[in-house]
């Protein structure tokens, strides 16, 4: 049994190895004091391309400022959550349009489901996160006919700032962006 596991282990780092991928950016997280976030975005350069900043209010709703790398706001999100602990996430552009909307749900198992929108309701894609036994998350993206598109995976420090590294199966980075 030991060998057979070892074997299967084996099988499953070789397929992982020749799987083709691209870095395609990383996020920073840090958190301040009242618990505020910003991110901070890269390409895979390590170029800055812009900012996330997050604050949240009494009710636990989350609104998050995009901003580019000039410092310019292109968006805004705004995230709330409801009383089984699933969210929705509304994203809108710098004039207010919405452009999208996320919703994502816990299983019992702890793995996190999220359906990506458009404006109009259609799908665009799904992503399923899981966590490991030290916080470290891998989130798996898929489009909307089921196909990988890529990963994320995302790692905290001690001091609780993140690290968030992105891979896509093709170069394409659209499928990080909100």
């Amino acid at each position: 049994m030991k060998k057979l596991v070892i074997t299967m282990m084996a099988v499953l780092f070789a397929i992982s190895a020749n799987a083709q991928s691209y870095n395609v950016g990383t996020s920073n997280t840090t958190t301040d004091y009242l618990g505020n976030r910003t991110t901070t975005h890269r390409d895979q350069y390590g170029n800055r391309t812009g900012t996330s900043t997050s604050t949240t209010d009494y009710f636990g709703n989350t609104t998050t400022t995009h901003r580019d790398s000039y410092g310019n706001t292109i968006g805004t999100s705004t995230t709330s959550t409801d009383y089984f602990g699933n969210t929705t996430t509304t994203h809108r552009d710098k004039y207010g349009n919405n452009t999208g909307t996320d919703r994502s749900n816990t299983d019992y198992f702890g793995n996190t489901h999220t359906t990506y929108s458009d404006s109009y309701g259609n799908s665009r894609g799904t992503s399923t996160t899981s966590t490991d036994y030290f916080g470290n998350t891998t989130t798996n993206y898929r489009d909307r006919y089921g196909n990988s598109q890529g990963t994320s995976r995302t790692s905290t420090d001690y001091f609780g700032n993140r690290n968030t590294e992105q891979r896509s199966n093709n170069s394409n980075t659209t499928i990080w962006s909100w």
